[in-house]
Formats: structure tokens, C-alpha cells, sequence
């Protein structure tokens, strides 16, 4: 094999190359940054409004600023992860987004069926329904 084989085999691809820097870009970088300060503030947010109340909530408030709390740490959280590689990532972080939303969307969805069960109206089972019909189609 000659010298000229084994740098040829050697060389990146430069289709590789462009998906790499894109993955690495500063855009990507800043993108993430805006991630995990809107799932950190909102999180932070509701966490003050939730202390600050001077009479207790009712349970169901509560688990519902839990939930809330818990999605927008979970966005800063992998916001933090992104941001604390220096390398490309390779496509998992858009796993864990995805992952993230699904999450989100089927305990807010559930919820949703819930609430309306308990309180007998089919109007939130259809908004519920839509919702999630709306979910599946991106």
C-alpha cells in the first residue's frame, strides 16, 4: 500500500467535515445556551411563585408545579450537558430533546385525560386528543 493510499484513506470526508463544524458551530452552541436558560428560568420561576405562596395549594397545584419544575430542569439540565462537550455529540442530544418532549407531552396529555375524567366534560378529552394528534404529526 502507498504512502498516497493511506493519507487518501485517512482524510475526512468533506461531507463529514461540514456535518462536524455544524455540529460544533457557535450557532449550535448559542441555540443550547437558549435552552438551558428558558428551561432553567421557568423552572427557577415557578419554584419562587411556588415558595412565595402564603396559604398552601391545593394537591393538585402542586403536582402540577412539580411537574413543571421538573421539565424545565430537565431542559436546563441538558442544556448544561451539551454546552460542558467540546465535541460533537453526534446526534444525541437531538435524541434526548426528543426524548425530553415526548416525556413532557405524554404526562401533560395524561394529565389532561385525567383532569377531564374527574371532572366529567369531554371538552378536555377532545383539546387533549388534539394536542396530542398535533404531537405525532411533527
Amino acid at each position: 500500500m502507498s504512502e498516497q493510499n493511506r493519507a487518501a484513506q485517512r482524510a475526512v470526508p468533506e461531507q463529514l467535515e461540514r456535518a462536524l463544524a455544524t455540529e460544533v458551530s457557535l450557532r449550535s452552541r448559542l441555540r443550547h445556551v437558549a435552552v438551558g436558560l428558558a428551561g432553567g428560568c421557568g423552572a427557577a420561576m415557578i419554584a419562587v411563585l411556588w415558595a412565595t405562596e402564603p396559604d398552601a395549594l391545593p394537591t393538585r397545584t402542586q403536582a402540577a408545579f412539580a411537574g413543571l419544575i421538573a421539565i424545565g430542569l430537565a431542559w436546563a439540565v441538558l442544556g448544561g450537558w451539551v454546552l460542558s462537550r467540546r465535541r460533537p455529540l453526534f446526534a444525541r442530544d437531538g435524541v434526548l430533546s426528543a426524548r425530553i418532549a415526548l416525556a413532557a407531552t405524554v404526562v401533560t396529555a395524561l394529565a389532561g385525560v385525567a383532569l377531564a375524567g374527574v371532572r366529567g366534560s369531554t371538552a378536555g378529552l377532545h383539546l387533549r386528543g388534539a394536542v396530542i394528534w398535533m404531537c405525532s404529526l411533527q
